[in-house]
């Protein structure tokens, strides 16, 4: 069996145009791995083709890799949700800003979220991370 890093270095530059990104070989993901395991199929021995543990041992590992994967996006969108849900308990809270120049006192006026969640205070946008103190 050809060595995977090997495998992995022709799929990530074979067949592809130009302008489109090269993938670093270290950086899997699933459907390189399906490539992989394609290419072996395709390219087996007809002498002496893969053994069976063998590729029900590649198909958990696959099925692994997706497990993964899905849970990693799950955990993502919970801490989305998390990250949303403190943020919307200071609204309407006197907060403290650090910018890189100046302290902010004054009221949290609303929130954005989504991947890059912001506080409004006295008309302009914050990072949550530049609080420094909150008052009740």
């Amino acid at each position: 069996m050809e060595d995977i890093t090997a495998i992995a270095n022709t799929l990530s530059t074979a067949g592809r145009p130009d302008n489109v990104p090269r993938v670093r070989p270290e950086i899997l993901g699933k459907d390189d791995f399906l490539r992989i395991l394609l290419t072996q199929l395709q390219n087996q021995d007809p002498i002496s083709p893969i053994e069976d543990r063998e590729f029900i041992a590649q198909l958990a590992q696959f099925s692994s890799l997706e497990q993964m994967t899905n849970l990693s996006k799950e955990f993502s969108s919970l801490s989305q949700s998390i990250n949303a849900t403190q943020l919307y308990q200071l609204l309407g809270k006197q907060v403290q800003i650090q910018t890189s120049n100046q302290s902010i006192d004054g009221v949290v006026s609303s929130i954005t979220t989504g991947g890059n969640p912001q506080i409004e205070v006295g008309g302009n946008y914050y990072d949550p991370a530049d609080i420094i103190k909150i008052m009740e």
